[in-house]
């Protein structure tokens, strides 16, 4: 959904993330598509001051590309913490889980919906403990009209609702799934639809029941929870974080 740069806020003096968005599209249509989908972005992301949620600060237009100038987050995605440390423990997915939870409660007060939860999109910061959700390219807000075109999906199918794919309504358990689906990757190294093709991935997704990782451990319970296909059943954040609480922070 665009280019992340590292910039200097020389007004304020300081550090800052800076997501460059070209918006130069085929048509007329699809370059208006892009604005907009870019500043609902901004807007939705805008809307949400918590810890958990990267903070927007401002957006540039300068014709052909906008700008989206952001709290600057100091550490990795956790894909690439995957990639460069191997998969985690039920502990620390559990404490990543909780991040998420409580990022989410915000985000769902607010009336959005992510809609793009996955390992790239969750940021964890050096040093501290803070767990960030960011990229809200695709967000859903209520009451905004809805910018996926007809026929086209948008976002990563190996972590999308299976109510998404099949065009059903969606909802804050549809970000549930997303979550599920990502704590299982944080354990295993991959979502647990990952296939070789596209369309392998968007029926398993539907069809198949998620193999999840061997080390899940304490967290199988909730993660099978978590990636039922019928959204109604899915355990709500408060559920979900009363089962990762003891899992994240064991008693002595």
């Amino acid at each position: 959904m665009g280019r992340v740069w590292r910039a200097a806020d020389e007004m304020l003096d300081r550090q800052v993330a800076v997501k460059e968005m070209r918006i130069d599209g085929l048509d007329a249509e699809d370059t208006r598509t892009r604005r907009e989908r870019t500043l609902r972005e901004a807007r939705a992301t805008a809307r949400i001051d918590h810890p958990n949620v990267v903070r927007v600060y401002d957006v540039v237009d300068e014709g052909e590309r906008l700008w989206i100038v952001m709290e600057l987050v100091v550490g990795r995605s956790l894909e690439r913490v995957m990639v460069e440390e191997g998969p985690l423990g039920p502990r620390e997915t559990a404490r990543i889980g909780l991040g998420l939870v409580a990022a989410l409660r915000q985000v769902h007060a607010g009336g959005v919906l992510h809609r793009d939860i996955k390992p790239g999109n969750v940021l964890v910061e050096s040093g501290g403990r803070r767990v960030v959700l960011t990229d809200f390219g695709i967000a859903a807000i209520q009451d905004a009209k809805a910018l996926t075109m007809v026929g086209m999906l948008v976002g990563s199918p190996d972590y999308m609702a299976p109510e998404r794919i099949s065009g059903r309504p969606q909802g804050s358990p549809s970000d549930v799934w997303s979550l599920g689906a990502t704590l299982c990757a944080a354990l295993g190294g991959r979502s647990p639809f990952s296939r070789d093709t596209t369309l392998a991935t968007l029926h398993a997704v539907l069809y198949e029941e998620p193999e999840l990782p061997s080390a899940a451990g304490p967290l199988r319970p909730i993660l099978a929870a978590l990636l039922e296909k019928e959204p109604t059943v899915r355990p709500h954040l408060t559920e979900i974080e009363a089962a990762l609480h003891p899992i994240a922070h064991p008693a002595p």
